[in-house]
């Protein structure tokens, strides 16, 4: 018993941590799961398995320190591309690393090595985008070296609020950035856990300013009772806290906008970063889930997900609170402190063999596995100190989705991987977990079930040389703006065009005295700032230059644009309105038609 049980928690702590990932195996543990589509899970622009191509090319460099020249052993070196995915080398005690049999593509290469800077090519400055390595067939590049700067290194102790140490807390270093059109808090590097005297290291840090953040997990979800082996879901229990601790920033506030930023320079310690967690009054979420057709939820995992209003952090800081429901529906869920959050809903089966040894744990949300007759359920609640009683939840049948993908400019790829996505335009909002696909069959068609809310359609594993054109419903362009799906609505005749009339933009780019630069980045946005701000915007894009010098941007929608050069700007910073008014007025314009390819010259802009 004791060892079913322990395999059981193994994998709900699998299933908590990565309740959407496909299909694994763990020892004797089946672990299987699926979304409301019945397809693995799709990240935003991403396909299945792509046709990997070789070739005769090469790629050789050097990792070494930059503080010593000295070089940099068993260093991690990736080279990315849809061409090849991901390729790993490690570096020899020379700090060498090779790729062979590469064919003709555009790669991202970057280095990693704990104690240093995580650096792409090209990258000279924190925070900066690498650069691209253009390779032609057959071509040999044997100097893409890398220089990695020490990392610095935030260090410090978490406590209560009594000055007694607080073991086992997650604390993160974060840093404002720009990512989907807002100005968020994320995570940089790596998270630190505190040791049994509350003491954290956070290592391998850019120069920079950082916010810290401390919380406590919440244990309960990793825990399991009876029930989920069967037996009842009520009856006996322990006594639960009716205190405990708010996620909190340096010095010591639940609130981002009173936080104290902390410097780290290059390779040095930022020490003595000590403050105690907030104290919360914790609650309890009781209520019952029911199904759209009347049936109380059997065996339904209710989850409390921690949100961010518009304008706050974008920060999920700790985990969700879990309860299970019983045969009657209910659920209870505890140790809950206060804040927004969504209640989810997923069903759980646990198989069991006959001798014990060998367990199926299968996480589905709500509802069939194949999408046939999935249920969801997403309600908002808000926590503040006291518990909230009789929560009535009501799942509902996804939307589905039918359509065909068609193919302008050329005969119709042969891929039988090409797979249609849908991604919800709220970035922040629950609906982003469940970001599924489907597969386009041989006759361009496609189906998605169980999906709500507003969401943007997209393609994913287009061969090279293909890109999608547009998105059309009943006739109308929706391709920025997305659908609307809601409960149980059947939407067909979704017209995807896929086209392999390209744009391109290239270029070079000269200093005031007319040299010419290789260390730059590129700025294109739309001439119309309303494009600047839509999720996921296919408007607005940077890029720095290969390795020769030369710059490229593919694929932009027909239209007029701003263009312009700038010696340094953070990766993706390009994503705030205000920046981009301020380089208008220095930028070059330019018009872009259908397939059409544009040969730009700047002049680099000092100041803007």
């Amino acid at each position: 018993m004791h060892r079913r049980l322990a395999r059981v928690v193994t994998a709900l702590a699998l299933f908590t941590a990565a309740a959407e990932t496909p299909a694994r195996a763990q020892q004797q543990i089946v672990i299987e799961a699926t979304q409301s589509a019945g397809e693995p899970m799709m990240m935003p622009g991403l396909g299945g398995p792509r046709q990997l191509k070789t070739g005769s090319g090469r790629i050789l460099g050097r990792v070494v320190s930059t503080d010593t020249g000295g070089p940099l052993r068993r260093a991690q070196v990736r080279l990315t591309a849809p061409e090849i995915g991901v390729k790993t080398a490690l570096t020899d005690a020379e700090g060498r690393f090779e790729f062979r049999e590469l064919p003709a593509a555009r790669f991202t290469l970057n280095a990693s090595k704990s104690g240093y800077v995580n650096v792409q090519y090209g990258q000279t400055r924190p925070f900066e985008q690498g650069r691209p390595i253009e390779l032609a067939d057959k071509q040999v590049l044997d100097k893409a070296d890398v220089a990695m700067p020490r990392g610095g290194v935030i260090s410090g102790r978490i406590v209560d609020e009594f000055g007694d140490p607080l073991p086992d807390a997650l604390v993160s270093a974060m840093r404002q950035t720009w990512s989907n059109g807002r100005r968020r808090l994320l995570p940089t590097g790596r998270t630190s856990q505190t040791n049994d005297l509350g003491q954290f290291r956070m290592y391998g840090l850019p120069p920079g300013e950082y916010y810290i953040s401390a919380s406590l997990r919440n244990t309960d979800i990793m825990m399991l009772d009876a029930a989920l082996l069967g037996g009842p879901s009520s009856g006996a229990s322990g006594s639960t806290p009716s205190s405990g601790y708010a996620p909190t920033y340096f010095p010591g506030t639940t609130t981002a906008a009173n936080a104290q930023r902390v410097t780290v320079a290059v390779g040095q310690e930022a020490q003595n970063t000590d403050f105690a967690l907030a104290p919360v009054r914790l609650a309890k979420i009781t209520g019952t889930v029911m199904t759209s057709d009347g049936k109380p939820l059997d065996g339904g995992i209710v989850t409390a997900m921690p949100i961010s209003r518009t304008g706050e952090t974008g920060l999920t800081m700790m985990g969700g609170a879990t309860g299970r429901t019983s045969k009657d529906g209910n659920f209870s869920i505890p140790n809950v402190g206060p804040g927004d959050y969504t209640l989810t809903v997923r069903s759980v089966r646990i198989i069991t063999s006959d001798g014990g040894d060998t367990m199926m744990f299968r996480a589905t949300i709500a509802g069939g596995s194949d999408g046939s007759d999935s249920e969801t359920a997403s309600v908002p609640v808000v926590v503040a100190g006291e518990d909230l009683s009789n929560v009535v939840i009501i799942t509902y049948k996804g939307a589905t989705a039918s359509g065909r993908i068609t193919f302008e400019g050329g005969a119709p790829p042969a891929s039988t991987n090409i797979r249609i996505t849908s991604v919800p335009t709220d970035a922040d909002g629950p609906g982003m977990m469940a970001a599924g696909g489907a597969t386009v069959k041989e006759d361009g068609s496609f189906q998605l079930k169980g999906l709500s809310g507003r969401r943007l359609l997209r393609v994913g594993n287009l061969p090279s040389g293909w890109t999608l054109k547009s998105v059309r419903q009943n006739g109308d362009d929706v391709t920025d703006s997305g659908v609307e799906f809601k409960s149980g609505q059947d939407i067909s005749g979704l017209e995807l065009v896929a086209t392999s009339k390209q744009t391109e933009i290239t270029g070079g780019v000269t200093a005031s005295n007319g040299s010419a630069l290789k260390d730059y980045t590129v700025i294109v946005f739309s001439d119309d700032p309303q494009l600047w701000s839509l999720p996921f915007t296919r408007w607005v894009n940077g890029t720095r230059p290969d390795q020769e010098g030369r710059f490229r941007v593919r694929n932009l929608p027909a239209g007029s644009y701003d263009i312009v050069a700038v010696d340094y700007i953070e990766a993706g910073a390009w994503g705030d309105p205000e920046l981009l008014d301020r380089l208008k007025s220095h930028a070059k314009r330019i018009t872009l038609s259908e397939g059409g390819s544009e040969r730009v010259d700047l002049k680099l802009v000092d100041r803007y």
